[in-house]
């Protein structure tokens, strides 16, 4: 359903520790600024949007907070993470899982980001 133009749509609201880190993390692979003020931020790349809270106190390691990433081409996305220098490993902050066949029957990889945000990364069909 649409109103004038705007499709119905869902947007994940993340905790970041510090806005200018989060900015300049997720900018080193193509989410540029579209909104921020100091309790605000939200950051595009294409169609994909993620909007962030301040969370100053946050630890990274106990952290719940996730949202899932659908897009065509999860291997272009997963390659700009690489190449902005998010290593593939298993453990440590930042850090990128690789994009593999799941059992459930779709590829998809996990980002976990500095703040501990877990981004599930699937191709969407």
């Amino acid at each position: 359903m649409s109103v004038a133009g705007v499709s119905d749509r869902t947007v994940p609201n993340l905790p970041s520790r510090d806005l200018d880190a989060t900015e300049g993390f997720y900018a080193r692979f193509g989410f540029a600024r579209r909104f921020r003020d100091d309790g605000w931020m939200i950051l595009r790349r294409g169609r994909l949007q993620l909007e962030f809270f301040p969370a100053p106190d946050l630890d990274p390691a106990t952290s719940a907070s996730r949202c899932t990433i659908r897009v065509a081409d999860v291997d272009e996305l997963a390659a700009s993470i690489v190449a902005a220098g998010v290593p593939i490993a298993d453990h440590g902050f930042p850090r990128l899982h690789e994009v593999r066949p799941q059992s459930w029957g779709l590829r998809a990889g996990h980002l976990v980001d500095p703040d501990g945000n877990l981004l599930t990364l699937i191709e969407e069909r």
